[in-house]
Parts: C-alpha cells; sequence; structure tokens
C-alpha cells in the first residue's frame, strides 16, 4: 500500500525532537510523499529546510494562512509572491478563509484569497482551501474565478453533503482526514454519496490525529486510521482506496 499525506505540518517545533523516527513510521506505513502547506514568514525557512533533508519525500507548497492574514498580509504576501518568482512549488498554500476565531481581518482575508488564486493561475498550481467556519463563502471565491483553470483541494473537508457537490463539480478534491473518524463528525454519511475519484488523504499533522489518537498529536503514518475508516465506509480494501487517492493525489499535483 503506497499513501500520500498531502497535508502535513511536519516542520514545525512539535517535531523537532523526533522527525527522524517519525520519517521512518511514515515509510513502514507506506507514505511515499509527504506534502507541507506553508504558513507565514516565520514558518518558510523551517519548511524549506526539511524539503532540503528529505528531498525524496518532502515537497513544498507556498502561501500565506488565513490566520496569519493580519495588518501586515501586505508584506507577507510580498514575501510569497517572491518566493514564487525564485522557486518551484507544489502548490499555492495553504490559503482561504478562516472566520472561526476572529474576524478582525476579514476583508484583507478576501483579498489574500484572490490574490493568490490568481497566483495560482499565474504558475497553473492547485490551491490548497483552508475553509474552517467559511465553506459556502470559499466555493463562492472558487466559483466566481472557476473559468476552467482553477484547481484544487478543500483540505480538512468537513462539511454537508451539499457542500462537497458543490466543490467537486468545481473541479476541486475533498481533503479527507482525521475528522473522518471522530464519532459524531458526520463526515462517514457524506462521504457514502462521494465517489472516492474526487477524493485525495491528508493528515494536517500535527493537528486533528485521527481515532485512536484524537487529541494527541498527529503524524503521517496515522493516515493509514483514515484509510481504514474509508474502507469500511465504501465496502472497498483499503489497498484500492489507498490506490485511488494516491492517484488522485499525483494527478492534482504533478507528482512523477
Amino acid at each position: 500500500m503506497t499513501l500520500i499525506d498531502s497535508h502535513s505540518h511536519i516542520y514545525l517545533a512539535d517535531f523537532d525532537n523526533d522527525r527522524p523516527s517519525l520519517m521512518e513510521r511514515a515509510d513502514k506505513a507506506g507514505i511515499i510523499s509527504i506534502l507541507m502547506p506553508a504558513i507565514d514568514s516565520s514558518t518558510h525557512e523551517n519548511m524549506l529546510a526539511i524539503e532540503a533533508q528529505f528531498p525524496s519525500k518532502c515537497r513544498s507548497m507556498m502561501g500565506l494562512h488565513p490566520c496569519s492574514v493580519l495588518g501586515n498580509y501586505d508584506t507577507e504576501l510580498n514575501v510569497v509572491e517572491k518566493f514564487l518568482a525564485e522557486k518551484k512549488f507544489i502548490a499555492i498554500g495553504e490559503t482561504g478563509l478562516d472566520f472561526y476565531w476572529d474576524l478582525t481581518y476579514k476583508h484583507q482575508q478576501y483579498d489574500s484569497f484572490q490574490r493568490q488564486i490568481g497566483w495560482g493561475l499565474q504558475y497553473d498550481l492547485p490551491i490548497v482551501i483552508h475553509s474552517r467556519n467559511s465553506i459556502d463563502e470559499c466555493i463562492d471565491v472558487v466559483r466566481k474565478n472557476q473559468k476552467g483553470r482553477l484547481k484544487g483541494v478543500f483540505h480538512c473537508f468537513s462539511g454537508n453533503l451539499q457542500q462537497a457537490k458543490q466543490i467537486t463539480e468545481l473541479g476541486f478534491y475533498l481533503g479527507i482526514g482525521g475528522v473522518l473518524t471522530f464519532k459524531n463528525a458526520g463526515l462517514d454519511s457524506v462521504l457514502k454519496d462521494i465517489s472516492m475519484q474526487h477524493v485525495i488523504l491528508e493528515t494536517d499533522a500535527p493537528y486533528l490525529a485521527p481515532v485512536p489518537f484524537r487529541g494527541k498529536r498527529n503524524e503521517p503514518a496515522y493516515i493509514s486510521y483514515v484509510v481504514k475508516k474509508l474502507a469500511e465506509i465504501t465496502g472497498s480494501t483499503g489497498e484500492e482506496i489507498a490506490e485511488i487517492a494516491t492517484t488522485n493525489t499525483k494527478k492534482l499535483f504533478r507528482i512523477p
């Protein structure tokens, strides 16, 4: 079984004490690639250092996380733009909208999202969308920009069936991770009616660890628990789920 963790922040300090052993566990779990979404200028160098340390395994994205859109977001976006002009990345992200914690910079989040969509189109890269408490709003933004060339994924999807169908109709994938295993999440009933052709797998490590590790630090190897749950829901084998999801991820991010 070969798998790709399409969304993992393994460059964060949470992993500084055991990153080599984490990578060994990922290898044993069949993880052939780990895609790392950017956050902001405070972590870009760490991310790129991990990519350089594990060049055959780790691939970086570039973007500005919506929770990092503050009063200095123009400066942050200039940093992103400079990186994109100088280096090849696998995607733009993570970007999007987050209306969970604070709406102070709501307008700026929209502007940041729109500008990063523009870079996705300019560089012909997929966009990785964060949509916490803002799925409908993110769908609306994508719809306005979808002229047939925009592609990407709604990472950590946890919405309803109607939202899932709108996303897939726009040509985007659903990023599915540990939330699927949570007892009252309701995501299992949604995915019963969605083809696995629209799904890619992720951990969002160190966040959102699946059951039985819920509340603890997440890591790429734990994606196998998401595969197991998807197999139960769809009546497929873990190998079938892994093959479809890996193929989808390679296609979206153009991984050889």
